[in-house]
């Protein structure tokens, strides 16, 4: 004799259209909860801040109301203290707390979820996650900035090779190098400084796509949030990611930024090179080479902007055959957008300790400015005080290397009537042209490498920043006195 297995209960998220809970592969492979209860901070407010639109226009009760208020502050502290437990069988955060706060107040529980679905809901944390991922990403790159300028100061007159595919090509100033890198930062800022501003409008509100019938004030849910305005149309507001894309594009190139300056740093702590020097709070050891110092951190960084750039393009791949408006595909976002916002971070702040705590060595670098580097200077030479056109004297100075390869010297090292034979024009005043400090500090073209130009780079760096800081001290306290 067999007995049916009595049927399980039907699952609570869901309804009353469902009879049974689902597959156990089904709930696996359906629960966010895992990943998305990093948005707890940013649930729990919009609901606080959805909840007092309810009762304002008079949709649910103040009674109600408060004990929702209570109940949902009680569920912060829960999470944050760590005596919160999170449930598979609620999927993902916004049932997890309301869940909770049913256990707190009971019924009245289910009147926050008034005029709103989970499609606006989780539209609205992401945006208030990636907006706070963007502040703090600021913090760290502008840490960064700070760092490079310090070094860029320090050694605005170190002299260095400058390299083109990776050869000495001119000489250049360390601190000219560095700046080049804070360019670029400064440019990654003004790239995630625009998507905050574009993703800064409210989807809440927009419901599960075509919006409400309750007298809802969606601009009232916008202002206290934080947000610009409300998304102008519902089903845009709930089933695109454009922001989320855009940021982790920012996130990309900051990354590519980087990965950049950190294949640098093992080039430059490499043996061959041995331009600086990192100490053992950023290098590692061998398990069986005793004499290494391996710069790990800055392999790690170069290898981490690969999950950055890989993230960007997985949402780019989940996006691209979306139909409107919201589908289940739109829960696998959020990875992407975790993964690559911590990756950036401890990769910006493990940069900024390595530049801070790098010794330069800057008479080895020098030493590599020997050679012929300065051999374009004296291409310049000749075409200023002999008045011989560029493509001549490039053509000339050429062979004028050409004679000091087979001699196996250097430019400097070449007598007077050896280049007079190549161009008489040539005078004693050559050897001050062929000289590396005085190369450098000719370079005062705008933005060009002399230690004056760099000085005045740093200086004017130093106070965007400053500026910056001012700006943003004064948008905080305005949302501090609106909040």
């Amino acid at each position: 004799m067999t007995h049916d297995k009595a049927p399980k209960s039907p699952n609570p998220i869901w309804g009353g259209r469902f009879s049974t809970t689902p597959a156990e592969i089904m709930e696996r492979i359906n629960t966010s909860i895992g990943f998305d209860k990093r948005l707890y901070r940013q649930d729990i407010r919009a609901s606080q801040i959805h909840c007092s639109m309810l009762i304002s226009q008079g949709i649910i009760s103040p009674e109600d109301g408060t004990a929702i208020l209570q109940g949902l502050e009680q569920i912060l502290q829960e999470i944050t203290e760590g005596r919160f437990v999170f449930k598979t069988e609620f999927e993902d955060i916004h049932m997890n707390v309301e869940a909770r706060l049913a256990d707190l107040i009971g019924s009245a529980a289910g009147y926050l979820h008034t005029a709103r679905s989970r499609n606006d809901q989780v539209a609205t944390d992401l945006r208030l996650w990636i907006r706070d991922a963007i502040d703090s990403i600021h913090q760290a790159a502008t840490h960064l900035q700070r760092t490079l300028l310090d070094q860029a100061e320090r050694h605005a007159d170190t002299v260095m090779p400058g390299f083109t595919h990776l050869q000495a090509a001119q000489p250049i100033t360390f601190g000219h190098h560095l700046m080049a890198y804070v360019e670029m930062i400064e440019r990654d800022l003004s790239r995630l400084a625009d998507t905050r501003l574009r993703l800064n409008e409210s989807p809440l509100g927009a419901a599960a796509l075509a919006g409400t019938s309750f007298p809802i004030d969606r601009h009232y849910t916008a202002r206290e949030l934080g947000f610009h305005q409300p998304c102008l149309n519902s089903i845009d507001a709930v089933s695109d990611r454009d922001f989320a894309i855009e940021f982790l594009s920012d996130a990309a190139l900051c990354a590519v930024h980087l990965s950049r300056l950190a294949e640098e740093l093992v080039l430059w702590a490499s043996t061959p090179f041995q331009f600086i020097y990192l100490s053992d709070s950023f290098t590692s050891g061998s398990s069986i080479m005793p004499q290494k110092r391996n710069p790990d951190a800055a392999e790690l960084i170069r290898a981490k902007s690969g999950r950055v750039i890989g993230a960007l393009q997985s949402l780019l791949v989940l996006m691209k055959g979306l139909p409107l408006a919201y589908v289940k595909d739109l829960q696998e976002d959020k990875v992407q957008v975790f993964e690559a916002a911590d990756a950036l971070t401890v990769c910006l702040t493990a940069m900024a300790g390595m530049i801070t705590d790098m010794s330069v060595n800057t008479e080895v670098m020098r030493a590599a400015c020997n050679g012929n580097l300065t051999a374009t200077d004296l291409a310049d030479w000749l075409v200023m005080k002999a008045r011989i056109p560029f493509r001549q004297s490039h053509a000339k100075v050429g062979n004028i290397v050409k004679l000091a390869d087979e001699r196996c010297c250097t430019l400097k090292d070449l007598t007077i009537a050896d280049m007079q034979k190549i161009e008489p024009a040539i005078t004693n005043d050559v050897y001050r042209v062929l000289d590396i400090d005085n190369s450098v500090r000719s370079r005062t073209s705008f933005g060009g490498t002399a230690p004056a130009n760099v000085l005045i780079a740093v200086g004017e760096a130093r106070r965007r920043l400053l500026a910056k800081d001012g700006e943003r001290g004064r948008a905080e306290r305005r949302d501090e006195t609106e909040t």
